[in-house]
């Protein structure tokens, strides 16, 4: 098993996609902590709050100015996820890696584990850049970089949030065998139909209430305790915990149906 781990993250450091996105993820990360900061620092007002105006306390603002760049950062472990198995599909590179590990269910395990972890390398890399620009801002807007220890635990949670969703990339790499349309659709629902989906279901009642909170976006943003939308058709969020079970299961889901899929299908 340790070997077929190392294999999968051979196969993954050894090429020059990693360094590439490790530079998008941190200058993502820093840009939108600069961004962020400026925005969320900006007082309030009653009628900006009624017409939607993002609010928090200052620890939610210092969470989603830190955590700012994550839609960024897990549209790119999304990629990476579906790149992990989609990429040996196209280059017929599959065939090798289960010969040289027979036991499938390995196999499969060991990418999980591996994009766990290269989800988290990618989620330090991002950190880097979003935590020091985004405390400058914050102390520049006179406000406390680090209003509580709780800033911590969002930070650590940002990790596992990109290590979810590069696992939802797998289950979606191997339902869908063609990469270049796979990563079509994964970057299109996670990008335009889910959030409008999401918005979409705020003008219903019980969509609002039972649904929208628990979509992919949603929960990720409940994960890292960010801001919260201000108005009527506001999501109220679930706890950090649960929201993480949610994101989670996103994950286990798709990941099982495509081990399940790919122990049991034919490779040619």
């Amino acid at each position: 098993m340790v070997a077929a781990i190392t294999s999968e993250f051979l196969k993954f450091f050894t090429t020059r996609l990693w360094w590439g996105m490790a530079i998008a993820i941190v200058v993502a990360a820093a840009l939108f902590a600069v961004l962020f900061g400026f925005l969320l620092t900006i007082p309030p007002t009653q009628e900006s709050i009624d017409a939607g105006q993002p609010t928090g306390t200052p620890l939610q603002i210092a969470n989603s100015v830190y955590t700012s760049g994550l839609t960024i950062g897990y549209t790119l472990t999304l990629v990476m996820g579906i790149m992990q198995i989609g990429s040996e599909y196209r280059h017929k590179t599959i065939t090798s890696t289960f010969l040289s590990t027979p036991r499938r269910a390995r196999v499969m395990a060991a990418k999980i584990v591996a994009l766990l972890g290269i989800g988290a390398v990618y989620g330090l890399i991002s950190l880097v850049g979003s935590v020091v620009a985004g405390a400058i801002v914050l102390q520049a807007r006179g406000f406390d970089a680090f209003p509580s220890t709780q800033v911590l635990r969002s930070l650590a949670l940002s990790l596992l949030v990109l290590g979810l969703w590069a696992l939802i990339g797998l289950g979606v790499g191997i339902l869908i065998p063609n990469q270049v349309a796979a990563l079509l659709i994964a970057i299109g629902v996670a990008q335009i139909v889910e959030p409008l989906a999401g918005f979409a279901l705020t003008f219903w009642d019980f969509g609002q209430e039972h649904v929208a909170k628990f979509m992919p976006s949603q929960a990720t943003n409940a994960m890292v305790e960010g801001v919260t939308q201000g108005g009527d058709n506001a999501v109220q969020p679930l706890s950090w915990w649960t929201a993480a079970l949610v994101l989670a299961a996103y994950a286990a889901v798709l990941s099982a149906i495509g081990t399940w899929r790919t122990v049991r299908q034919d490779i040619t």
